[in-house]
């Protein structure tokens, strides 16, 4: 049997269940990466722009564009018939500071950033209209304690800055469909805000078609029955649910008070500690992870009437985010392809799950 040839496509698998997809990288969309766009072709229904759609890429100056590389990433969904997201039109990272800021540095007025946004998103999603099918419109605005981001957005516009970013974006393009994406949703008070949040823009007129769970997840966190919980409680909104960001992180969690360090800047204990598989992901380790994969996607496809979709937040070990944020030079192993997209265990776990009737 040729493994490459003969596994079968994610994509097939799961076609009555939800939609499979990936985050594409700038050198993936530009074709630097033949063999990761290979899988997705193979393996996906569905892409999201890891990076290339998000404010300090698309809209750097205030009165500059790029679309060189967003056109090409919706040429490529286009050409080969996949489900094609937008990431993402109002978050509070990788927003350059000018936007929150007049031509002196002082910040700007309600009034002037509530434009700033509207012309953005109508620049960008009008651009994309009938072509790019759904917006992570919002991407997370609430707190782990369930308060609102002190966002530049909060901070200027306040609360309704959420209400106003669906609202343009329904404007923009009246067919599409409008996400709420968000991480950590384990902390309950963070669960009940979301849930307050999409449910209160309704009595508004503003229609939220999906929630989005990002899923950057650990080899034993969040546990089996937590998972199922939030998920239920999300689904009395009567929306459907995505995961769209999924990795399973396998070195140690680190939280900073500072969003990045170099793991050069640590003693060396400390950095055997935080990086400890520097040549590799050992097997027991990788099967360890092969079973966490197995169980999620059981449990996807359980809830299959709730999701519409699962995204892979990269294609392959050597794109994650995971191996820079928030520490330099580490090495992580999230994905279900290694740097060389061969396939892993964690791969081989989900193709049984989708073989299984």
């Amino acid at each position: 049997m040729n493994r490459e040839t003969d596994t079968p496509a994610l994509k097939d698998l799961f076609r009555s269940d939800f939609r499979i997809g990936a985050a594409l990288s700038a050198d993936q969309i530009t074709g630097l990466e033949p063999a990761a766009i290979d899988l997705v072709r193979k393996h996906c229904n569905s892409i999201t722009p890891e990076n290339v759609l998000k404010w300090e890429e698309v809209h750097p100056e205030p009165d500059r564009y790029n679309f060189d590389v967003p056109d090409k990433y919706v040429e490529f969904g286009e050409k080969n018939g996949l489900f094609i997201v937008g990431h993402c039109l109002v978050w509070h990272y990788q927003t350059p500071a000018w936007v929150f800021q007049d031509a002196y540095g002082r910040p700007l007025s309600r009034e002037v950033l509530i434009e700033r946004m509207r012309d953005h998103i109508f620049t960008v999603v009008g651009r994309y209209k009938g072509r790019i099918h759904g917006w992570d419109v919002v991407n997370e605005s609430i707190m782990a304690d369930g308060s609102f981001r002190k966002s530049g957005w909060y901070e200027i516009i306040g609360e309704d800055y959420v209400r106003l970013a669906f609202e343009f974006a329904r404007q923009a393009d009246p067919a599409a469909e409008l996400y709420y994406n968000e991480y950590d949703l384990e902390y309950k008070p963070k669960l009940d805000s979301v849930i307050r949040l999409v449910r209160g823009l309704r009595p508004s007129g503003v229609r939220v078609d999906g929630v989005g769970i990002q899923g950057h997840w650990f080899l034993d966190f969040p546990a089996m029955g937590l998972l199922d919980e939030y998920v239920l409680s999300l689904s009395s909104l009567g929306v459907p649910l995505m995961i769209t960001e999924l990795d399973i992180g396998v070195v140690p969690f680190v939280h900073l008070d500072d969003p990045i360090a170099d793991l050069a800047s640590f003693d060396a204990g400390t950095r055997r500690e935080l990086h400890p598989y520097p040549n590799g992901l050992p097997e027991t380790v990788a099967l360890r992870q092969a079973g966490r994969y197995r169980e999620l996607f059981a449990f996807f496809r359980k809830r299959r009437d709730l999701f519409s979709r699962v995204t892979f937040w990269g294609v392959h070990d050597g794109q994650s985010w995971r191996s820079y944020l928030p520490i330099r030079g580490r090495r992580d192993y999230p994905m279900l392809f290694d740097r060389d997209c061969r396939p892993k265990p964690a791969f081989d776990a989900v193709v049984r799950v989708g073989m299984e009737r």
